[in-house]
Protein backbone atom coordinates (compact mmCIF):
# COMPACT_ATOMS: atom_id res chain seq x y z
CA UNK A 1 0.00 0.00 0.00
CA UNK A 2 1.26 3.50 -0.73
CA UNK A 3 0.20 6.63 1.42
CA UNK A 4 0.11 9.81 0.08
CA UNK A 5 0.60 13.11 1.63
CA UNK A 6 -2.32 15.59 0.87
CA UNK A 7 -0.40 17.93 -1.58
CA UNK A 8 0.54 14.85 -3.54
CA UNK A 9 -3.25 13.52 -3.35
CA UNK A 10 -3.94 16.93 -4.69
CA UNK A 11 -0.84 16.19 -7.83
CA UNK A 12 -2.26 12.87 -8.16
CA UNK A 13 -5.25 14.50 -9.03
CA UNK A 14 -3.93 16.78 -11.43
CA UNK A 15 -2.05 14.10 -12.58
CA UNK A 16 -5.62 11.72 -13.45
CA UNK A 17 -7.02 14.99 -15.26
CA UNK A 18 -4.24 15.63 -17.39
CA UNK A 19 -4.32 10.92 -18.13
CA UNK A 20 -8.27 11.31 -18.86
CA UNK A 21 -7.69 14.26 -21.67
CA UNK A 22 -4.80 12.33 -23.09
CA UNK A 23 -5.13 8.42 -23.43
CA UNK A 24 -7.70 8.32 -20.31
CA UNK A 25 -5.21 5.61 -18.90
CA UNK A 26 -3.31 5.86 -15.28
CA UNK A 27 0.40 4.20 -14.76
CA UNK A 28 1.96 4.45 -11.54
CA UNK A 29 5.57 4.61 -12.96
CA UNK A 30 4.54 7.07 -15.01
CA UNK A 31 2.61 8.96 -11.72
CA UNK A 32 5.92 8.39 -9.38
CA UNK A 33 8.29 10.19 -12.41
CA UNK A 34 5.57 13.07 -12.01
CA UNK A 35 5.93 13.68 -8.47
CA UNK A 36 9.66 13.51 -9.17
CA UNK A 37 9.65 16.20 -12.30
CA UNK A 38 7.25 18.11 -10.34
CA UNK A 39 9.82 18.65 -6.93
CA UNK A 40 12.65 19.12 -9.25
CA UNK A 41 10.22 21.96 -11.08
CA UNK A 42 9.65 23.37 -7.26
CA UNK A 43 12.97 23.30 -6.25
CA UNK A 44 14.29 25.25 -9.29
CA UNK A 45 11.95 27.78 -8.32
CA UNK A 46 12.83 28.06 -5.29
CA UNK A 47 16.20 28.24 -5.56
CA UNK A 48 16.48 31.05 -7.83
CA UNK A 49 13.62 33.18 -5.99
CA UNK A 50 16.58 32.32 -2.46
CA UNK A 51 18.87 34.32 -4.00
CA UNK A 52 21.04 34.77 -0.49
CA UNK A 53 20.90 31.27 -0.24
CA UNK A 54 18.91 31.83 3.49
CA UNK A 55 16.81 28.67 3.12
CA UNK A 56 13.56 30.57 3.27
CA UNK A 57 11.53 32.99 1.30
CA UNK A 58 9.76 35.95 2.83
CA UNK A 59 7.53 38.46 1.16
CA UNK A 60 10.19 41.25 0.41
CA UNK A 61 11.98 38.13 -2.15
CA UNK A 62 8.58 38.05 -3.79
CA UNK A 63 8.40 41.58 -4.55
CA UNK A 64 11.17 41.77 -6.09
CA UNK A 65 11.48 38.62 -7.87
CA UNK A 66 8.21 39.03 -9.81
CA UNK A 67 9.04 42.55 -10.39
CA UNK A 68 12.00 41.38 -12.33
CA UNK A 69 9.32 39.48 -14.78
CA UNK A 70 7.88 42.77 -15.26
CA UNK A 71 4.92 41.84 -12.31
CA UNK A 72 4.45 44.72 -10.01
CA UNK A 73 2.41 42.99 -6.75
CA UNK A 74 2.02 44.82 -3.57
CA UNK A 75 4.20 43.83 -0.38
CA UNK A 76 -0.07 43.40 1.34
CA UNK A 77 -0.19 40.88 -1.53
CA UNK A 78 3.02 39.35 -1.20
CA UNK A 79 1.73 38.79 2.49
CA UNK A 80 -0.82 37.37 1.35
CA UNK A 81 0.46 34.85 -0.73
CA UNK A 82 3.30 33.50 2.10
CA UNK A 83 0.13 33.28 4.71
CA UNK A 84 -1.41 30.83 2.15
CA UNK A 85 1.71 28.88 2.51
CA UNK A 86 3.10 29.59 6.20
CA UNK A 87 2.27 26.78 8.85
CA UNK A 88 3.97 27.85 11.67
CA UNK A 89 3.13 32.20 11.66
CA UNK A 90 6.83 33.23 10.88
CA UNK A 91 5.38 35.11 7.68
CA UNK A 92 8.73 33.06 5.95
CA UNK A 93 8.39 30.24 4.02
CA UNK A 94 11.33 27.11 3.81
CA UNK A 95 11.61 24.64 1.47
CA UNK A 96 9.52 22.06 3.18
CA UNK A 97 6.68 24.07 3.55
CA UNK A 98 7.04 25.65 -0.21
CA UNK A 99 6.86 21.66 -1.43
CA UNK A 100 3.94 21.35 0.25
CA UNK A 101 1.78 24.39 -0.98
CA UNK A 102 -1.12 23.22 -2.94
CA UNK A 103 -1.32 25.85 -4.34
CA UNK A 104 1.75 26.12 -6.26
CA UNK A 105 1.74 24.56 -10.26
CA UNK A 106 4.68 22.73 -12.04
CA UNK A 107 7.51 24.92 -13.41
CA UNK A 108 5.97 24.76 -17.18
CA UNK A 109 3.42 27.60 -16.37
CA UNK A 110 6.54 29.54 -14.89
CA UNK A 111 8.71 31.55 -16.99
CA UNK A 112 12.01 30.93 -15.43
CA UNK A 113 13.59 28.67 -18.36
CA UNK A 114 12.16 31.18 -21.29
CA UNK A 115 13.58 34.01 -19.50
CA UNK A 116 17.09 32.87 -19.49
CA UNK A 117 17.26 30.20 -22.80
CA UNK A 118 16.93 32.95 -25.48
CA UNK A 119 18.33 31.58 -28.57
CA UNK A 120 17.61 33.13 -32.07
CA UNK A 121 17.30 36.59 -30.92
CA UNK A 122 21.04 36.61 -28.73
CA UNK A 123 22.86 34.21 -31.85
CA UNK A 124 22.91 36.16 -34.74
CA UNK A 125 25.65 33.67 -37.16
CA UNK A 126 24.73 35.54 -40.26
CA UNK A 127 21.98 33.25 -41.25
CA UNK A 128 18.21 34.19 -39.69
CA UNK A 129 16.81 30.80 -39.77
CA UNK A 130 16.75 29.79 -36.44
CA UNK A 131 13.18 29.26 -34.84
CA UNK A 132 12.22 32.30 -33.19
CA UNK A 133 12.51 32.90 -29.30
CA UNK A 134 9.21 32.17 -27.12
CA UNK A 135 8.86 35.04 -24.85
CA UNK A 136 6.61 35.41 -21.24
CA UNK A 137 3.39 36.95 -21.71
CA UNK A 138 4.76 39.74 -18.83
CA UNK A 139 7.24 40.21 -21.93
CA UNK A 140 4.38 40.54 -24.09
CA UNK A 141 2.26 42.59 -22.01
CA UNK A 142 5.30 45.06 -20.72
CA UNK A 143 6.59 45.48 -24.32
CA UNK A 144 10.16 44.25 -23.71
CA UNK A 145 10.02 41.97 -26.14
CA UNK A 146 10.79 44.67 -28.72
CA UNK A 147 13.43 46.27 -26.51
CA UNK A 148 15.09 42.32 -26.96
CA UNK A 149 14.00 42.09 -30.36
CA UNK A 150 16.02 45.71 -30.88
CA UNK A 151 18.89 44.26 -29.20
CA UNK A 152 18.94 41.26 -30.97
CA UNK A 153 19.16 43.40 -34.32
CA UNK A 154 21.97 45.58 -33.12
CA UNK A 155 23.65 42.48 -32.23
CA UNK A 156 23.63 41.31 -35.51
CA UNK A 157 24.62 44.18 -37.23
CA UNK A 158 28.01 44.64 -35.37
CA UNK A 159 28.59 40.33 -35.51
CA UNK A 160 28.34 40.67 -38.94
CA UNK A 161 30.25 43.61 -39.44
CA UNK A 162 32.91 41.63 -37.72
CA UNK A 163 32.87 38.90 -39.44
CA UNK A 164 31.95 40.43 -42.75
CA UNK A 165 35.30 39.00 -44.45
CA UNK A 166 34.84 35.45 -44.12
CA UNK A 167 31.28 35.67 -45.03
CA UNK A 168 32.10 37.26 -48.51
CA UNK A 169 35.33 35.00 -48.28
CA UNK A 170 33.09 32.03 -48.31
CA UNK A 171 30.97 33.77 -50.51
CA UNK A 172 33.44 33.60 -53.22
CA UNK A 173 34.80 29.69 -52.70
CA UNK A 174 31.12 28.25 -53.06
CA UNK A 175 30.97 30.25 -56.26
CA UNK A 176 34.23 30.39 -57.55
CA UNK A 177 36.01 27.44 -55.91
CA UNK A 178 36.61 24.37 -58.35
CA UNK A 179 39.00 21.60 -58.18
CA UNK A 180 40.66 24.14 -61.41
CA UNK A 181 40.87 26.79 -58.39
CA UNK A 182 41.35 25.75 -55.58
CA UNK A 183 41.06 28.79 -53.22
CA UNK A 184 42.10 28.36 -49.76
CA UNK A 185 41.59 30.82 -46.69
CA UNK A 186 44.84 32.79 -47.34
CA UNK A 187 44.53 32.87 -51.00
CA UNK A 188 41.22 34.44 -51.30
CA UNK A 189 41.96 37.33 -48.71
CA UNK A 190 45.03 37.85 -50.71
CA UNK A 191 43.01 38.14 -53.55
CA UNK A 192 40.33 40.32 -52.29
CA UNK A 193 42.63 42.86 -50.97
CA UNK A 194 44.73 42.80 -54.35
CA UNK A 195 41.82 43.51 -56.30
CA UNK A 196 39.89 46.25 -54.13
CA UNK A 197 41.95 47.10 -51.07
CA UNK A 198 41.20 46.29 -47.68
CA UNK A 199 37.71 48.14 -47.89
CA UNK A 200 36.98 45.42 -49.88
CA UNK A 201 36.54 42.51 -47.73
CA UNK A 202 33.02 44.18 -46.39
CA UNK A 203 31.57 44.28 -49.68
CA UNK A 204 27.84 43.05 -49.23
CA UNK A 205 27.84 43.92 -45.81
CA UNK A 206 25.60 47.02 -46.43
CA UNK A 207 22.63 44.68 -47.20
CA UNK A 208 23.30 42.05 -45.25
CA UNK A 209 23.11 44.35 -42.11
CA UNK A 210 20.17 46.07 -43.52
CA UNK A 211 17.90 43.45 -43.92
CA UNK A 212 18.05 42.64 -40.23
CA UNK A 213 15.20 44.84 -39.23
CA UNK A 214 12.97 43.38 -41.73
CA UNK A 215 13.55 40.03 -41.85
CA UNK A 216 13.73 39.56 -37.86
CA UNK A 217 10.39 41.64 -37.47
CA UNK A 218 8.10 39.79 -40.06
CA UNK A 219 9.45 36.73 -38.82
CA UNK A 220 8.51 37.10 -35.46
CA UNK A 221 5.15 38.78 -36.36
CA UNK A 222 4.39 35.81 -39.03
CA UNK A 223 5.53 32.97 -36.12
CA UNK A 224 3.09 35.38 -33.85
CA UNK A 225 0.47 34.74 -36.32
CA UNK A 226 0.60 31.69 -36.85
CA UNK A 227 1.00 30.05 -33.40
CA UNK A 228 -2.51 31.73 -33.11
CA UNK A 229 -3.91 29.62 -36.33
CA UNK A 230 -2.68 26.41 -34.82
CA UNK A 231 -4.88 27.25 -31.76
CA UNK A 232 -2.25 27.20 -28.87
CA UNK A 233 -3.35 28.96 -25.82
CA UNK A 234 -0.32 27.85 -23.94
CA UNK A 235 2.35 30.12 -23.33
CA UNK A 236 4.99 27.86 -24.63
CA UNK A 237 4.65 25.29 -27.48
CA UNK A 238 6.12 21.89 -27.67
CA UNK A 239 9.34 21.30 -30.12
CA UNK A 240 7.01 20.03 -32.73
CA UNK A 241 5.08 22.96 -33.18
CA UNK A 242 7.35 25.53 -32.75
CA UNK A 243 9.67 23.72 -35.55
CA UNK A 244 6.42 23.92 -38.02
CA UNK A 245 5.54 27.79 -36.83
CA UNK A 246 9.23 28.47 -36.85
CA UNK A 247 9.53 27.10 -40.29
CA UNK A 248 6.42 29.04 -42.04
CA UNK A 249 7.77 31.91 -40.19
CA UNK A 250 10.88 31.95 -41.78
CA UNK A 251 9.43 31.10 -45.15
CA UNK A 252 7.40 33.96 -45.09
CA UNK A 253 9.93 36.62 -44.08
CA UNK A 254 12.59 34.80 -46.50
CA UNK A 255 9.81 35.17 -49.77
CA UNK A 256 9.54 39.29 -48.40
CA UNK A 257 13.02 40.45 -48.28
CA UNK A 258 14.37 37.40 -51.01
CA UNK A 259 15.84 40.11 -53.25
CA UNK A 260 18.05 41.84 -50.67
CA UNK A 261 19.55 37.71 -50.37
CA UNK A 262 20.32 38.20 -53.96
CA UNK A 263 21.64 41.94 -54.19
CA UNK A 264 23.96 40.68 -50.94
CA UNK A 265 25.70 37.78 -53.14
CA UNK A 266 26.06 40.08 -56.39
CA UNK A 267 27.71 42.66 -53.99
CA UNK A 268 29.69 40.37 -52.37
CA UNK A 269 30.98 39.50 -55.72
CA UNK A 270 31.22 42.52 -57.59
CA UNK A 271 34.22 44.16 -59.20
CA UNK A 272 35.51 47.16 -58.59
CA UNK A 273 33.24 50.30 -60.05
CA UNK A 274 30.88 47.67 -61.27
CA UNK A 275 28.54 49.04 -59.04
CA UNK A 276 27.95 52.34 -57.48
CA UNK A 277 25.65 51.53 -54.62
CA UNK A 278 23.16 49.09 -53.73
CA UNK A 279 20.47 50.89 -55.93
CA UNK A 280 22.36 51.03 -58.66
CA UNK A 281 22.99 47.19 -58.38
CA UNK A 282 19.47 46.13 -57.92
CA UNK A 283 18.61 48.96 -61.32
CA UNK A 284 21.06 46.71 -63.28
CA UNK A 285 19.89 43.61 -62.48
CA UNK A 286 16.26 44.82 -63.00
CA UNK A 287 17.44 46.09 -66.28
CA UNK A 288 19.71 43.30 -67.67
CA UNK A 289 18.02 40.11 -65.95
CA UNK A 290 13.99 41.78 -65.34
CA UNK A 291 12.20 40.67 -62.16
CA UNK A 292 12.47 36.94 -61.86
CA UNK A 293 16.67 37.48 -61.07
CA UNK A 294 15.53 38.55 -58.01
CA UNK A 295 14.23 35.32 -56.95
CA UNK A 296 16.75 32.99 -58.56
CA UNK A 297 18.03 30.52 -55.77
CA UNK A 298 14.67 31.10 -54.14
CA UNK A 299 13.55 26.94 -53.83
CA UNK A 300 17.17 25.65 -52.75
CA UNK A 301 16.84 28.42 -50.01
CA UNK A 302 13.69 27.63 -48.90
CA UNK A 303 14.23 23.66 -48.86
CA UNK A 304 17.55 24.96 -46.87
CA UNK A 305 14.74 26.65 -43.71
CA UNK A 306 13.28 23.15 -43.21
CA UNK A 307 17.03 21.01 -42.26
CA UNK A 308 18.85 24.49 -40.16
CA UNK A 309 15.46 24.74 -38.25
CA UNK A 310 14.29 21.47 -37.36
CA UNK A 311 18.36 20.40 -36.53
CA UNK A 312 19.30 23.86 -35.10
CA UNK A 313 16.34 23.90 -32.64
CA UNK A 314 16.65 19.74 -32.19
CA UNK A 315 20.29 20.28 -30.95
CA UNK A 316 19.78 23.66 -29.05
CA UNK A 317 16.67 21.88 -26.96
CA UNK A 318 18.40 18.59 -26.44
CA UNK A 319 21.44 20.49 -25.26
CA UNK A 320 19.45 22.62 -22.88
CA UNK A 321 17.23 20.22 -21.05
CA UNK A 322 20.00 17.67 -20.23
CA UNK A 323 21.74 20.81 -19.01
CA UNK A 324 18.30 21.33 -16.94
CA UNK A 325 18.11 17.79 -15.76
CA UNK A 326 22.08 17.54 -14.63
CA UNK A 327 22.46 21.02 -13.10
CA UNK A 328 19.08 22.49 -13.27
CA UNK A 329 17.37 21.57 -9.24
CA UNK A 330 20.51 24.74 -8.78
CA UNK A 331 19.80 27.44 -11.38
CA UNK A 332 17.44 27.87 -14.15
CA UNK A 333 20.55 30.25 -15.43
CA UNK A 334 22.88 28.20 -17.50
CA UNK A 335 26.06 30.98 -17.41
CA UNK A 336 27.45 32.69 -20.36
CA UNK A 337 29.75 29.49 -21.16
CA UNK A 338 26.38 27.48 -21.13
CA UNK A 339 24.50 29.51 -23.56
CA UNK A 340 27.63 30.10 -25.92
CA UNK A 341 28.64 26.78 -26.07
CA UNK A 342 24.81 25.61 -27.03
CA UNK A 343 24.27 28.35 -29.18
CA UNK A 344 27.43 27.40 -31.12
CA UNK A 345 27.23 23.64 -31.20
CA UNK A 346 23.30 24.14 -32.46
CA UNK A 347 24.08 26.83 -34.57
CA UNK A 348 27.39 24.69 -36.65
CA UNK A 349 24.71 21.27 -36.65
CA UNK A 350 21.99 23.49 -38.83
CA UNK A 351 24.37 25.12 -41.18
CA UNK A 352 26.19 21.69 -41.81
CA UNK A 353 22.90 19.93 -42.77
CA UNK A 354 21.55 22.74 -44.97
CA UNK A 355 24.85 23.95 -46.70
CA UNK A 356 24.60 22.31 -49.86
CA UNK A 357 21.48 24.18 -50.45
CA UNK A 358 22.90 27.30 -49.23
CA UNK A 359 25.79 26.55 -51.73
CA UNK A 360 23.69 25.72 -54.31
CA UNK A 361 21.36 28.71 -53.94
CA UNK A 362 24.09 31.22 -53.94
CA UNK A 363 25.61 30.20 -57.52
CA UNK A 364 21.85 30.10 -58.92
CA UNK A 365 22.42 33.59 -57.44
CA UNK A 366 25.34 34.50 -59.12
CA UNK A 367 25.10 32.52 -62.10
CA UNK A 368 24.42 35.99 -65.00
CA UNK A 369 27.28 37.85 -62.80
CA UNK A 370 29.98 35.03 -63.85
CA UNK A 371 31.01 34.80 -67.04
CA UNK A 372 30.29 32.11 -69.27
CA UNK A 373 28.35 30.83 -66.54
CA UNK A 374 25.13 28.92 -68.28
CA UNK A 375 21.81 29.08 -66.29
CA UNK A 376 21.09 25.36 -65.18
CA UNK A 377 18.41 24.79 -62.11
CA UNK A 378 18.38 23.67 -58.93
CA UNK A 379 18.92 19.82 -59.48
CA UNK A 380 20.93 20.28 -62.61
CA UNK A 381 23.76 22.15 -60.79
CA UNK A 382 23.85 19.33 -57.67
CA UNK A 383 24.38 16.74 -60.91
CA UNK A 384 26.68 18.74 -62.27
CA UNK A 385 28.52 19.54 -58.96
CA UNK A 386 28.74 16.03 -58.11
CA UNK A 387 29.65 14.99 -62.14
CA UNK A 388 32.19 17.23 -61.78
CA UNK A 389 34.07 18.43 -58.28
CA UNK A 390 32.07 15.06 -56.44
CA UNK A 391 30.67 14.92 -52.94
CA UNK A 392 33.06 17.89 -51.17
CA UNK A 393 32.15 20.25 -53.78
CA UNK A 394 28.97 20.98 -52.48
CA UNK A 395 30.85 22.10 -48.69
CA UNK A 396 33.28 24.66 -50.72
CA UNK A 397 33.60 27.30 -48.13
CA UNK A 398 32.51 25.74 -45.53
CA UNK A 399 35.74 26.07 -43.52
CA UNK A 400 35.34 30.00 -43.25
CA UNK A 401 31.62 29.10 -42.59
CA UNK A 402 32.48 27.87 -39.58
CA UNK A 403 35.65 30.31 -38.49
CA UNK A 404 33.42 32.93 -37.97
CA UNK A 405 30.38 30.98 -35.65
CA UNK A 406 32.71 31.58 -32.25
CA UNK A 407 33.14 35.14 -33.24
CA UNK A 408 30.07 35.69 -34.39
CA UNK A 409 28.26 34.02 -31.30
CA UNK A 410 30.65 35.42 -28.94
CA UNK A 411 30.35 38.95 -30.32
CA UNK A 412 26.59 38.99 -30.65
CA UNK A 413 26.46 37.78 -27.35
CA UNK A 414 28.45 40.64 -25.40
CA UNK A 415 26.93 43.82 -28.04
CA UNK A 416 23.34 41.98 -27.13
CA UNK A 417 23.69 42.11 -23.33
CA UNK A 418 25.03 45.82 -23.34
CA UNK A 419 22.27 46.93 -25.37
CA UNK A 420 19.54 45.14 -23.42
CA UNK A 421 21.28 46.66 -20.44
CA UNK A 422 21.12 50.36 -22.14
CA UNK A 423 17.25 50.27 -22.97
CA UNK A 424 16.49 49.05 -19.34
CA UNK A 425 16.16 45.07 -19.49
CA UNK A 426 17.11 43.68 -16.65
CA UNK A 427 19.66 41.08 -16.21
CA UNK A 428 19.00 38.74 -13.33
Amino acid sequence: DVILQPEQTALLQDYALQKSVHDGQLDFEEFVHYLQDHEKDLKLVFKSLDRKIAGQVNANVIVNSLRDLGVHISLQQAERVLQSMDKNGTMTVDWIEWKKSPTLQPAENIPEIILYWKHSTIFDVGENMMVPDEFTSEEHMTGMLWRHLVAGGGAGAVSRTCTAPLDRLKVLMQVHGSHGNNMCIMSGLTQMIKEGGMRSLWRGNGINVIKIAPESALKFMAYEQIKRLMGSSQETLGITERFVAGSLAGVIAQSTIYPMEVLKTRLALRKTSQYKGISDCAKQILKGEGMTAFYKGYVPNMLGIIPYAGIDLAVYETLKNTWLQRYGTDDAYPGVFVLLACGTVSSTCGQLASYPLALVRTRMQAQAAVEGASQVSMTGLFKQIMKTEGPTGLYRGLTPNFLKVIPAVSISYVVYEHIKTTLGVQSR
